[in-house]
Formats: C-alpha cells, sequence, structure tokens
C-alpha cells in the first residue's frame, strides 16, 4: 500500500499513513523560571492536584546538572484521573537538559498526545528513527507509568506520543515509588505484562500500596459546582488548545500534520499573518500555529514561544464563575482577538507569573464525519456584557466526557 511516505501502515485493521493514530492531547506543562511561584499559581489558585513531585537532584544520571539552581523538584498535576494532565518543571534544569536541541524562549515543557496501544508506541518509535527525527528519550516514564517515544519538532519543542497511564482513584493516591523498577530507558520488548500484574509482583514484594502521594486541598469546599462541594466555582474538565508561535510555518506543518498526523480543520489570514488549526479526534482544534511575527503584535512576552494553553471548564456557567473568581484572587486577565481561536466562543486569558497564557473556556465546536467546520458564518458572535445564559448550539457539550467525580 502506498501513502504520502511511501506507504501505509496497518493500525488495528486499518491501513493509514503514520504507524499510529493519535486519539487526543493528553498532558502539557510549562518549564518555569520559578518552580515555587509556579507551583502556587497552577495548584493554590488555578486548582491542579498535585500527583507526584519529582526532585531532579535524586532522579538524574548526573546531579551535577543541578548545581547552583534552588529549587530542582518539579511537580505532576491532574484535574481528572489520569496521573497527570499538567507539569510544572525548574527551566534552568530544562534548559541544562536541552543540551542546545530546545532554544531558551521554548518555555513548553511537552506537548503530549496519545494513542490507542502499546504496539503503536513501538511502531512510532521505529518510524521516527526512520525519518531521522530527534528523540531524546524513549521507553516507559515513571510516575505516570505511560509508555512513549520523545519526538522533538523542528523548532525544539518536545512531543510525546504515549500508550496508558497511570489512573488515580477514589483514594487519591499515586502508585508506590518502587514502581520506578518497571520504568524503560528503551523500547520493550513486546508484549509486556499488564498493570495488574505489576501490581501483584509490587505486592509480592512486600511493598506498601498506600504508599504513594496523596494530594492535600487546603482550601475549603465551600462552592456549588453542579450540585457538589468544591474549593473553588469551576471543574477543570479538559485541556487544551495548544496556541504555538513558530519560525517557518511550511516545515511545522509538516511535522504536525505530516509526521504526526493531525488534520487541518482551519485556516485562516489575521492581520496578514497565515494562522493555521489542526486537531485530534473531533475538537475544532487540539494545536495551533501562527507566525512569531504576530507575538509582538498582539504585545505578548518574547521570552516563550507559546501563545496560550486552554483549560476547558464544565459549563458557561462555570466559565463566568471562573473569571469572577480569579479577578477577585487579584489573576491578570488580557484580551486577544477572538478571531484567533475559532471554534470557541466565549473565553478570556489568565497570565501565570512567567507571562504564560491561560484560555478559559467552555465549548469546543465539533469537527464530524466529513471533517468540516462550521462556516464562520454560522458561529455564534459573543457580545459585551457577556449575557447571563446562551442558547444552544448542535454540538454543545460535545466531544471528550470528563470522566469521574467532580470533586
Amino acid at each position: 500500500m502506498e501513502g504520502s511516505t511511501g506507504r501505509k501502515f496497518n493500525v488495528g485493521g486499518v491501513w493509514l499513513d503514520q504507524p499510529f493514530s493519535i486519539r487526543r492531547l493528553g498532558h502539557f506543562g510549562f518549564n518555569m523560571a520559578d518552580v515555587e511561584k509556579g507551583l502556587a499559581f497552577y495548584r493554590d489558585l488555578i486548582g491542579f492536584q498535585v500527583s507526584d513531585p519529582l526532585d531532579f537532584r535524586n532522579v538524574l544520571p548526573d546531579p551535577a546538572i543541578c548545581d547552583g539552581i534552588e529549587n530542582t523538584t518539579g511537580y505532576f498535576m491532574r484535574h481528572g484521573n489520569d496521573h497527570h494532565s499538567f507539569v510544572v518543571f525548574p527551566r534552568p534544569i530544562m534548559n541544562r537538559l536541552a543540551g542546545g536541541h530546545a532554544p531558551p524562549e521554548v518555555t513548553v515543557n511537552q506537548i503530549t498526545w496519545q494513542v490507542g496501544s502499546l504496539r503503536e508506541v513501538g511502531d512510532a518509535t521505529d518510524w521516527f528513527d526512520e525519518q531521522k527525527i530527534f528523540m531524546p528519550r524513549r521507553g516507559r516514564d515513571t510516575p505516570g507509568s505511560n509508555w512513549h517515544a520523545y519526538p522533538m519538532d523542528p523548532e525544539g519543542h518536545t512531543n510525546e506520543l504515549y500508550y496508558g497511564m497511570e489512573q488515580i482513584g477514589w483514594d487519591g493516591l499515586s502508585k508506590p515509588p518502587e514502581s520506578k523498577a518497571r520504568g524503560f530507558m528503551e523500547k520493550p520488548d513486546l508484549p509486556q505484562i499488564p498493570e495488574y500484574q505489576e501490581v501483584d509482583q509490587f505486592r509480592d514484594q512486600g511493598v506498601d500500596l498506600y504508599s504513594g502521594y496523596r494530594h492535600e486541598e487546603t482550601a475549603p469546599a465551600i462552592y456549588d459546582v453542579g450540585g457538589i462541594s468544591l474549593p473553588r466555582p469551576y471543574k477543570i474538565t479538559r485541556i487544551g488548545p495548544v496556541r504555538l508561535f513558530v519560525d517557518d510555518m511550511d516545515s511545522m506543518l509538516s511535522y504536525y500534520a505530516g509526521m504526526l498526523g493531525l488534520s487541518i480543520t482551519e485556516e485562516i489570514v489575521y492581520d496578514g499573518h497565515r494562522c493555521v488549526f489542526l486537531r485530534a479526534n473531533t475538537d475544532h482544534h487540539s494545536i495551533a500555529l501562527y507566525p512569531i511575527a504576530l507575538r509582538e503584535t498582539l504585545g505578548l512576552s518574547s521570552h516563550s514561544t507559546c501563545m496560550s494553553f486552554g483549560i476547558q471548564v464544565g459549563s458557561y456557567q462555570q466559565l463566568r464563575d471562573a473569571l469572577a473568581y480569579l479577578a477577585d484572587k487579584g489573576a491578570e486577565t488580557k484580551h486577544l482577538p477572538e478571531e484567533l481561536s475559532p471554534g470557541i466562543d466565549y473565553s478570556a486569558y489568565v497570565m501565570d507569573p512567567d507571562g504564560h497564557l491561560l484560555q478559559f473556556y467552555w465549548y469546543m465546536e465539533q469537527v464530524g464525519w466529513d471533517g468540516r467546520p462550521r462556516p464562520a458564518s454560522e458561529r455564534r458572535k459573543t457580545v459585551d456584557p457577556w449575557p447571563e445564559a446562551l442558547e444552544p448550539m448542535s454540538d454543545v457539550y460535545g466531544g471528550e466526557t470528563f470522566l469521574g467525580p467532580l470533586g
């Protein structure tokens, strides 16, 4: 079978142009100048829960990389049952580890895409090697237990393809520290044992299965969110999209569409600049690419190639309540033209301590079987002041569903 790279790949009985199929944006993170300020912002204010701290002095082959750096601990965080959906890592350490493969203004820790099986990860690893895509890591991470390959994009952003993720259940505990024994630094042989057998092995070795990390919430649960008392008047239900400023649009599209297999949903021209929106699954876009020249035009910090990172909450009412809450807590906000995020109507941007923007929103347009987005003329037009309630769109509450209790 012939494909865009000269052949087709059998992925679970379906012929595809890549030996894998990305199902969703899985997790994301920032490398921050002051990781403790980042922790306070994303945990205490925004509401991500810490699933595991990681002191790099204890895990790097060469601890001297941490010399002269005061804060050497990074934090894995979650909004649902996945072990992590967001990370905050110390930028000085990550810049040293990049070893020149990423410029300092790449403050994105990684952009992580979930595929459907461990075999897809293994086949992707071989394929990226064949395509001469630089991969700083491969194997299996702990904490998190996700099997992965790390292909970097042409401009130094680390991407990760992974299968599986440690799930944190009703007790809120991550896996015990001894689970790192099942970490891999190379592509694993297949098949691997299932996770329940790993747990059996730990138990037989006398490992305390309840010795993992548990997030302790300090804010009182005083807000009624959909009938559950929570510490904030909203629930994070999904992450993304990721918005990047790029130098070479064509090479970045060749990577994200041609190598990773993401679908181009829509292109717009804003102030003379070509902007491209790509999706995994049915969301209008999971990642968006903008020319770097727009960064100064929009008045954004030159320290980062990330324009914004999306945080979806459970409803329009939660969005209104979230923005009021964050404003009351002194969060800095910024306005960006809504034309730059087609497929999202009501949203607002909040700035973190390093100047990264978080786009809070509640609705994402869904793309159906024919692969066509809604015509711009049929999209909802936002008005100011925001109305108390909205008329529904045909795809309201569509897309990936938040699994598990709200709190």
